[in-house]
């Protein structure tokens, strides 16, 4: 099974949490493809954080 190529984030969210986490310049110069894995994995992280915080609010309303 091959990878896919995009993915269910936006860019807006994706761009978000490169300018948070402090490796948008990066992205800006050499695009996605040029982040190291560790920063593609923080950024994973905090994308699931950010989805987490969602459900655990919606679940309060």
């Amino acid at each position: 099974m091959g990878r896919r190529r995009g993915g269910v984030m936006s860019d807006e969210l994706k761009e978000e949490i490169a300018k948070e986490l402090g490796f948008y310049d990066t992205v800006q110069k050499e695009g996605w493809g040029g982040i190291k894995a560790r920063d593609a994995g923080n950024m994973v992280k905090r994308a699931i954080q950010i989805a987490e915080e969602q459900l655990k609010n919606q679940g309060r309303q």
